[in-house]
């Protein structure tokens, strides 16, 4: 019979025990709601799974909502080879609906039940993690002799088990919100249109790459300045911005978007049409807490705009002009009661044809540009072009348009015939021939010489004329593009010439591109053609 005495140390003893396994509950509690990491989360519990009864191993099993299959999700005390075998044998062990308790549970368990015997740990206790009424996984501990639980100590494995189910299901929720976050961050620094996210102090929280490059601010040096800072408008073409809207007591009820568009001003001083449309985001209380603004760059379409505006004008003016003297040199010669000498009509009629071949030119360019602009520009191509004949030919027609001009062509002896659409080769050289008599007015000579490279030949055009300002440099090539200076007021021309020459030179697998003349007055224009 024990004493006393030996009764009271064991219930002591025992009492002792249990509040440790309390106090080891609740702080492994604590832990697992600290932390919102997955996969420390998995090794928390696995690790105090089999600490809080002294087994050998744990395994925790989860069910993937996503593709409907069990994974092994973390390990603690098994050796690195039987890691590495528990994969494949739940292979085939998916699941639908709510049928993992009686179609799957019983496969799975005949499998752990293999590793057990394989790892020499034959015993087996299985905690089953549980949301609401569904198993999202179990937990399987290992041990090498049967253990039989109190009531108690079995309560408290399972309210261990429901603890650990509630920290695996927020964890769960935590990266799903993080990958939400992830994949909304790369949508907007992926957009190619600005995005920039303003709370209610209009403090920018978030500032896109795309808005970056498009105005010039960092983003890290744009995220936390006021809008005001970053946006500056220049000019606007609509009544008013944010800051004044807010003012008027932006946004009315219904949340209606503002639309703000104008020129506004980078760091680097270049400045920039941009369209923005600001979208207020309302809590359930109709307090503003956000505003969305989505960024367009309209530079490109402001300039389109401006082409079209010079080609309605420049376009008039072209027709216009060789229609008015046709229309009356015909109607001098209609006149009945003038009787007109022959060398009369033939000047006159001269001029007609003059000006009628003018305007076969203009719309023939028109329709070359149509041509490009709906992909159906075509080269008719052919073998043993001589550049040196077409260059001759087009200073020859040209010759007799200009009295103080002197042409001086240059091509070496040895240089080769190409392959090419001549009558397109025979436009470029009259674009860049005809532009050099008409911007060097003041220029005496035009040259035009040929160089020989080893898998191309180049020709250069070069005139004394008044050069092309820096600021007009980039959009030379353009449709419709004249530069804006006086004489190119007085001169005619639809702005057209280099456009076409560029699409044919290219064409060809060329390219073509201009040079100042340094010290010296006038601008080099040179184009490239394969051998």
């Amino acid at each position: 019979m024990l004493s006393l005495a030996v009764l009271a140390t064991t219930h002591s003893m025992l009492v002792d025990y249990r509040i440790r396994q309390r106090e080891y509950l609740l702080a492994i509690s604590r832990a697992l709601t600290a932390e919102l990491d997955l996969g420390d989360v998995l090794r928390i519990i696995v690790q105090a799974s089999v600490e809080f009864i002294s087994a050998r191993a744990g395994v925790i099993i989860l069910a993937d909502p996503t593709d409907k299959v069990f994974r092994v999700a973390a390990v603690y005390g098994l050796p690195r080879p039987q890691f590495d075998d528990l994969a494949p044998l739940l292979q085939g062990l998916s699941y639908s609906g709510h049928d993992i308790e009686t179609a799957v549970m019983p496969a799975l368990n005949e499998q752990m039940k293999r590793i057990a015997q394989a790892v020499d740990l034959p015993q087996l206790l299985r905690l089953p993690l549980m949301s609401g009424e569904m198993i999202i996984g179990l937990i399987y501990l290992f041990q090498t002799e049967e253990v039989r639980f109190s009531r108690d100590l079995a309560n408290l494995l399972q309210s261990f088990a429901d603890q650990a189910a509630i920290a695996v299901k927020n964890a769960r929720l935590y990266q799903q919100v993080n990958a939400e976050k992830q994949r909304l961050d790369a949508i907007l620094n992926q957009s190619a249109d600005g995005v920039m996210i303003l709370d209610a102090r209009l403090e920018i929280l978030v500032f896109n790459a795309a808005l970056s490059r498009m105005v010039g601010w960092k983003t890290d040096e744009a995220i936390g300045r006021l809008h005001h800072e970053v946006i500056q408008w220049e000019q606007r073409r609509t009544e008013v911005d944010l800051e004044e809207a807010l003012d008027n007591g932006w946004p009315p009820p219904g949340a209606a978007h503002l639309y703000v568009e104008g020129t506004a001003l980078r760091p680097d001083g270049e400045m920039i049409s941009l369209g923005i449309t600001y979208a207020p985001l309302l809590s359930d209380h109709g307090r503003m807490t956000n505003i969305i603004a989505n960024v367009r760059d309209l530079t490109r379409f402001r300039e389109e705009e401006q082409l079209h505006k010079t080609f309605i004008s420049v376009i008039s003016h072209e027709l216009k002009t060789p229609v008015s003297i046709i229309k009356g040199y015909a109607g001098t010669l209609r006149r009945h009661e003038a009787n007109w000498p022959r060398e009369v009509l033939d000047e006159y009629l001269a001029v007609i044809e003059e000006e009628s071949d003018r305007l076969t030119d203009l719309i023939d360019n028109l329709l070359e540009a149509s041509r490009l602009q709906s992909g159906a520009f075509k080269l008719e191509m052919g073998a043993d072009i001589d550049l040196i004949k077409l260059a001759t030919d087009s200073v020859r027609r040209f010759s007799s348009q200009t009295d103080h001009h002197r042409f001086e062509i240059n091509f070496p002896p040895d240089f080769p015939l190409v392959i090419g659409d001549e009558r397109r080769l025979i436009q470029v050289f009259n674009n860049l021939i005809s532009n050099a008599i008409k911007y060097s007015p003041g220029g005496r000579y035009i040259r035009i010489w040929g160089e020989v490279e080893p898998q191309r030949v180049t020709i250069s055009v070069s005139d004394e004329g008044i050069g092309i300002p820096e600021y007009e440099q980039r959009r030379i090539f353009q449709q419709f593009s004249r530069l804006d200076n006086a004489l190119s007021r007085k001169t005619e021309g639809s702005g057209l010439g280099l456009f076409l020459t560029k699409a044919i030179v290219e064409a060809h697998g060329g390219r073509i591109w201009f040079t100042s003349n340094g010290p010296q007055p006038g601008t080099t224009f040179t184009f490239s053609l394969p051998r």
